[in-house]
């Protein structure tokens, strides 16, 4: 299969942080250095690239494997009509990568999800606190290693 020219541009421009490149089922997939997120981001956010919509990020959890998480962005260019993924590890040791809050206002709120389901850290948000759990709850709920059946802190009833 003919490689996407996005990912040819993506390779020319940021050799060193492009770890992997390929097509799944359609969709063109980037695994990157999250230390170039932010970098890499405005360039496919700028023309000719117009990948100006941030549709999603998330987080996926591998525990037992380091790098553990991995941080899941899909991007989509009003221009071309397609849609591209850009994948970064992130390590357990280190949960932290930086916000793209700065880029896209929809950022601030799938972050902060990020950040209360999984404890990754964006550094460089501007609001970064818990938006589900209340701010007593301890752990991250959606990583793999959450207790099922850890009780929770009380909280006192508001009249």
């Amino acid at each position: 299969m003919e490689e996407a020219e996005i990912l040819s541009r993506l390779k020319n421009k940021f050799p060193q942080f492009i770890k992997e490149t390929f097509i799944s089922f359609g969709m063109e997939v980037a695994i990157i250095e999250k230390n170039a997120l932010l970098e890499i981001m405005k360039f496919l956010k700028e023309k000719p690239q117009d990948y100006a919509m941030l549709l999603d990020l998330t987080c996926v959890d591998y525990l037992g494997e380091e790098p553990r998480f991995e941080m899941v962005y899909h991007l989509f260019s009003l221009s071309s009509k397609k849609r591209l993924r850009i994948k970064a590890r992130v390590s357990e040791k280190e949960p932290k990568i930086a916000s793209l809050t700065s880029l896209w206002r929809n950022a601030n709120w799938l972050e902060r999800e990020v950040y209360d389901l999984f404890g990754i850290e964006f550094v460089g948000h501007p609001d970064l606190r818990r938006i589900f759990m209340y701010d007593g709850f301890e752990g991250y709920p959606l990583r793999k290693d959450y207790p099922l059946k850890l009780r929770q802190p009380r909280i006192k009833f508001r009249k």
